[in-house]
């Protein structure tokens, strides 16, 4: 196993599209749906239609140290939920990941894309997020092979 990149510090989900996301201590991860009991998973999500993507929204990463950085650039005090990030690492640069595959838990991951910020975003925080999180939105990643990821849990690159 390569070395540990960065570590995870909350798992979030929400079953249903524009409805606050939940943290939840662990998740269970399916390859080609996403974590059990969210939104994408049961492909009810704001972005689920076809002309967004489809496939690439299984689980999206967002580094705590960009929420810091998006809440010094705005003047405010969001939570890892108001990201609408699936799993908020730290110790990571995500941008980093770019076309590589990586292990959390049990789970393997490849990035897909970066995940910018978006207006519906900015629409649902009242902030404009375009500006809060220009460059440090996060990425979307794809399971590659299911299983559980817990907070704490390591993240590794894979050769």
């Amino acid at each position: 196993m390569n070395e540990i990149q960065g570590r995870v510090t909350s798992l979030l989900i929400g079953p249903e599209a524009k409805q606050p996301l939940t943290r939840v201590p662990s998740v269970t991860a399916v390859a080609g749906r996403g974590f059990v009991g969210d939104r994408y998973y049961f492909g009810c999500g704001s972005f689920n239609a076809p002309q967004f993507d489809p496939g690439v929204r299984e689980v999206t990463l967002i580094a705590a140290e960009a929420i810091a950085e998006c809440n010094e650039r705005l003047a405010t005090a969001f939570s890892p939920p108001d990201f609408r990030r699936n799993i908020v690492t730290e110790g990571v640069d995500l941008a980093l990941l770019k076309q590589k595959r990586f292990r959390i838990g049990e789970v393997t991951l490849r990035w897909v894309r970066s995940a910018p910020p978006c207006r519906y975003l900015s629409r649902l925080t009242g902030e404009d997020m375009m500006i809060g999180l220009k460059g440090i939105g996060g990425i979307r990643a794809v399971i590659e092979t299911g299983g559980t990821i817990s907070e704490g849990d390591a993240l590794y690159v894979l050769p």
